[in-house]
């Protein structure tokens, strides 16, 4: 696995963790608290349906590994899961603890406590079967979705190679989710578990140009695409290029990356996902002197979670609401506002401008954080890969595609969704993958 920037070191002190890990004695607690619920609820809300009263009650009887083992089956980025899910509308959003008016099981860190436990005790992935398979396997992407392929495949025996133009795998996990929630080195740390299986990783590969889609088709039996999406939609305003606009996947890769370690001035991010809430936490960590979230619609909109948006607010962030950027404005040379207009919902849901209502806000740097485009060119490009609004058409039971060729999974499928839903998508195309090839046996 590639080696981090030294400059990590100096990102990590501005982003210390969000939820600090429970130390020992705190965790054995907190795993006797667990009811180890029949036909649990917390189980059945988990997308890869982690078997949590059975990891619990391990921990509370001192067998971590297992614990750890227990998750681990289920899914094979669990470290990373634990501290980027969004538990409070997962699985401990359903802990039955609700029912008795108490804090639910805090379920993501008793899973960070076993996972971290095994990391340190640099635990290995065990195997599925004891025979190798000559079939080849190519996942294209090497995000969630693809690694938890790649591992399923390589652990019943099959031979996988993970295709990526970055220099670093872990797709969004690695270049974008905030420092703060899945440090870099912890992304790459639990993918060299899968590395180690015996999963071949070919980075700075860029399909159509290093390598055609067609080579990979004639040298691979089964190609999984784990692609995700494209480039984040652009400002599409006056100014919208300018230097000074930075879309917000970009600038978090940045720091992560460690080519960005601080920032100056003002900033606006447009947008109100969770992904233009870390950017604006981000940038107020990374030292600017303000940062405004600017969102054309109201709180109630948006599409961030309801806690990311309490912790933004703590964060110093400032909102904007019912604002629609129309121009930036530059001078000598660097940005030096955005120009917005005021906007009002009509009783039918859409939204209009209000008259004379531009105003200016002062800035430096503009984020934008409006969705992503779909890979489209390369997806045309897949034989006979139906999709359908943009997405890759599934079987939702096995990840299948129109070409029985071709698996699918992660974003480029569902349009965006969590981490925990790549990684459930991956797993069971693996397991259907494995399936399909094990019936040509017979």
């Amino acid at each position: 696995m590639r080696e981090i920037a030294p400059q990590i070191a100096e990102i990590a002190e501005r982003f210390p963790d969000l939820h600090p890990p429970f130390a020992p004695q705190a965790a054995v607690v907190e795993s006797n608290r667990c009811l180890n619920c029949f036909d649990a609820p917390c189980t059945a809300a988990c997308p890869t349906h982690i078997d949590v009263p059975r990891f619990i009650k391990k921990i509370a009887g001192g067998n971590l590994r297992g614990s750890a083992l227990s998750i681990l089956d289920a899914n094979v980025l669990a470290a990373s899961c634990s501290r980027v899910c969004p538990v409070q509308v997962l699985c401990e959003g359903a802990c039955v603890m609700h029912h008795y008016n108490k804090q639910p099981i805090a379920i993501g860190k008793l899973q960070r406590f076993a996972m971290d436990a095994f990391h340190a005790n640099n635990g290995t992935l065990p195997g599925k079967s004891d025979e190798e398979h000559p079939e080849k396997i190519a996942c294209l992407g090497a995000g969630p979705a693809s690694l938890a392929a790649a591992a399923e495949l390589r652990q019943r025996g099959y031979q996988v190679t993970v295709f990526d133009k970055h220099p670093l795998p872990g797709g969004l996990n690695t270049y974008g989710v905030a420092e703060y929630k899945l440090p870099l080195p912890d992304s790459l740390r639990e993918i060299k578990l899968i590395e180690d299986l015996g999963v071949r990783f070919r980075f700075g590969v860029e399909i159509g140009r290093e390598v055609s889609l067609e080579e990979i088709e004639a040298q691979f039996d089964i190609i999984f695409l784990g692609i995700g999406l494209g480039a984040m939609h652009a400002l599409d305003i006056s100014g919208g290029n300018h230097p000074g606009v930075i879309d917000a996947l970009q600038f978090i890769a940045d720091y992560k990356t460690g080519r960005t370690t601080g920032i100056h001035g003002k900033v606006v991010v447009v947008g109100a996902g969770n992904t233009a809430i870390d950017a604006a936490n981000a940038a107020v960590r990374l030292g600017a002197e303000s940062v405004t979230l600017l969102y054309r619609r109201t709180q109630g909109h948006m599409s961030a979670f309801d806690f990311e948006y309490e912790h933004a607010k703590l964060e110093g962030v400032a909102f904007q609401w019912l604002a629609q950027p129309v121009a930036v404005h530059a001078a000598n040379g660097r940005v030096s506002s955005l120009e917005c207009t005021r906007m009002e919902i009509a009783l039918d849901g859409g939204l209009h401008p209000v008259a004379d209502s531009t105003f200016h806000i002062a800035c430096d740097i503009v984020i934008p954080a409006i969705g992503q485009s779909p890979l489209l060119d390369l997806l045309a490009r897949c034989s006979d890969v139906r999709l359908v609004n943009g997405r890759v058409a599934v079987d939702r039971t096995t990840g299948q595609t129109s070409n029985p060729k071709y698996y699918a999974g992660g974003d480029c499928v569902n349009g965006g969704r969590e981490v925990v839903d790549a990684v459930a998508d991956g797993k069971r195309a693996g397991i259907a993958i494995a399936r399909a090839l094990e019936a040509t046996h017979v």
